[in-house]
């Protein structure tokens, strides 16, 4: 079953211009258009092109709410794509390390996808060793979400929707989620979650787009800062301490501008056989504060991206998994080290550490998490 590629334009690029008060006149006019991409249990499968009015793109398909494609000007005003990925729905089918999806309905670890709430247990799959990671062996990442396109006054927009039956992966309550891309007319690209429930669960959500600013090679010459004096300690299968360890004197203190591969083969408690980093950070400010969670800085290209979030902790990944056996867009293959991740969210395993920001949703409540991505950048 197929589609032929439809667009949608918005007119209101100008008054984002306005809005944003010192930009000058926009070049182009923001829009998005819709292509087939493939099916997935019978269902169609579409790619999304956003582009704003300065000629970035992001494209994203409803499976997974994958951000398949992501160009960003350089210092010279050349775009680049700074997302790895596939060229085709297929590779995201058959291998994809979580490749730019929606990770939930809980990100990160549950340690032997156990927990209790509320005086009742729930077992979850365990799909990463011992351990429950990023929802199960079919979470979010791999579902089919309902698409909506729409363009801004901000920039266009993909709203996607789906509902998660009640004991799906094992999770308590039917779980209804929206998540809304937009790439954003003054160089961002944000996503906004929601989610409600009819029955009390947990819930986590984030992005986990693996990224490279120069576009290839390793990120190892990538410059990072975090703004966190902690960070969350695990065991050797990726699971918390308990512990919400000081960053000085240790490889993972990034409160002043660090390459990511100056300490990243550290011999350390943490950081053992030059396994590198897969950690949680404790971000400064308040849990549901809007704050700064990390700057990146390429010198080569000299794009800069700025992650900001609501979230109290942020996972740091530098692609320790990838190892060439992944042939990705254009016929690139990953290597260790290709890319980076960052994603805001809960600390991992904090259904079974009180101590931990919670992460329980009761029917009632809403679920709301917004994740912006800036990109710029820099002369130096």
């Amino acid at each position: 079953m197929t589609r032929a590629t439809t667009t949608v334009v918005g007119t209101a690029a100008l008054a984002a211009a306005l809005l944003a008060g010192c930009r000058s006149t926009p070049d182009m006019t923001s829009s998005i258009t819709e292509a087939p991409f493939g099916e997935v249990d019978g269902r169609e499968v579409s790619l999304f092109t956003l582009t704003n009015d300065r000629g970035s793109t992001a494209t994203i398909t409803n499976y997974g709410g994958i951000v398949t494609s992501l160009r960003v000007p350089d210092r010279d005003g050349r775009l680049g794509d700074v997302v790895l990925g596939y060229d085709t729905l297929d590779g995201y089918l058959t291998s994809s390390p979580y490749f730019g999806c929606i990770t939930g309905r809980y990100c990160n670890r549950i340690a032997k996808g156990r927990f209790e709430l509320d005086g009742k247990a729930y077992q979850l799959a365990t799909n990463n060793g011992p351990n429950h990671l990023h929802g199960g062996v079919k979470g979010f990442d791999k579902r089919v979400w309902e698409p909506r396109a729409f363009v801004t006054p901000e920039g266009p927009s993909l709203e996607l929707t789906y509902s998660s039956p009640d004991g799906e992966e094992g999770y308590p309550g039917t779980l209804d989620v929206v998540a809304v891309y937009t790439l954003t007319n003054d160089g961002a690209l944000r996503v906004d979650f929601s989610a409600a429930t009819d029955a009390p669960t947990v819930c986590n959500l984030t992005h986990h787009s693996y990224f490279n600013l120069r576009g290839r090679g390793d990120v190892l010459d990538h410059v990072l800062s975090i703004p966190a004096n902690r960070f969350v300690p695990v065991d050797d299968t990726g699971i918390p301490t308990g512990e919400l360890a000081p960053v000085d004197d240790t490889p993972f203190d990034f409160r002043r501008p660090t390459r990511i591969g100056e300490r990243i083969d550290a011999e350390s408690e943490q950081i053992r056989n030059g396994a590198g980093y897969d950690h949680n950070w404790v971000v400064a400010g308040a849990t549901g504060n809007f704050r700064l969670h990390a700057t990146v800085r390429d010198p080569e290209s000299g794009r800069v991206m700025m992650v900001f979030s609501s979230e109290p902790g942020l996972q740091f990944y530098t692609g320790n998994f990838l190892d060439g056996s992944i042939t990705g867009k254009g016929g690139r293959t990953y290597e260790r080290r290709d890319a980076f991740c960052l994603e805001p969210q809960r600390f991992p395993d904090s259904p079974n550490h009180p101590d931990f920001p919670s992460a329980t949703l009761r029917p009632g409540e809403t679920y709301r998490h917004t994740i912006e991505y800036r990109f710029g950048t820099t002369e130096e």
